[in-house]
């Protein structure tokens, strides 16, 4: 990254602890708009903690996180909760599908929770489920589908309100090798036509494969090389 671009969002000295135990230390990260980057690092490295920092779902106990040239770490849980709803979406390794939902009504749901009428919010989210290769598994609840596809129904939900983020965290974990590709090919896919950027937490070789870049965290520590000052 050269000095007159600035990162779409970017963590400096990142400190969390929970009780006595540090979760990052000194955690640096940036990302650009619209690139694949993903975060690496053996299991208790502090990669999830380093994504919930980001996304503002947890905040750091030290240092500065900055979106859109808006410091997240300044704002209130009111302002930080309407960014995650608006701008932001999230996949995370099980999914977290409502079990009550169709899956159509699931991909909706972010849509209707920004107040969109149902019928507009369902016609969007269809239009996800095909293009997540899903489209047959509408009508049906998280638990009438397999893994694969429940994790694509998760995909098509983080995408259906077009953010310009989008935390994965292990989405691919509860996988199997053949699932885990399908997932990750139209993950990278959808977020690159749509423009998102992607923060990708995995400790997987091949799943960090399709970024385009890579950071690793280790203890709590990442320097990332190419944020701007």
């Amino acid at each position: 990254m050269n000095g007159t671009t600035t990162p779409l969002l970017a963590g400096t000295g990142l400190r969390k602890t929970y009780g006595a135990t540090p979760a990052l230390v000194d955690a640096t990260i940036c990302v650009r708009a619209g690139e694949v980057l993903a975060v690496m690092g053996p299991s208790g490295s502090g990669k999830s903690t380093l994504l919930h920092c980001l996304a503002g779902i947890v905040a750091p106990d030290a240092g500065r996180i900055v979106y859109d040239g808006r410091e997240l770490t300044a704002m209130s849980d009111r302002e930080r909760s309407a960014l995650r709803r608006r701008e932001f979406g999230f996949v995370f390794q099980f999914g977290q599908l409502v079990p009550e939902l169709t899956c159509l009504e699931n991909v909706a749901l972010p849509l209707r929770l920004d107040g969109l009428k149902r019928r507009e919010a369902e016609r969007r989210a269809a239009g996800w489920l095909d293009r997540l290769e899903v489209a047959d598994v509408a009508d049906k609840r998280p638990g009438e589908v397999s893994g694969g596809q429940g994790q694509r129904v998760a995909v098509a939900r983080a995408l259906v309100h077009q953010p310009r983020v989008v935390f994965a965290d292990e989405p691919t974990g509860a996988l199997d090798s053949l699932n885990g590709e399908r997932v990750m090919r139209l993950l990278t896919r959808a977020t690159r036509e749509a423009g998102a950027a992607v923060v990708l937490v995995t400790h997987e070789t091949r799943v960090a494969a399709y970024s385009d870049r890579e950071i690793v965290v280790r203890d709590g520590t990442s320097h990332d090389a190419e944020l701007v000052a």
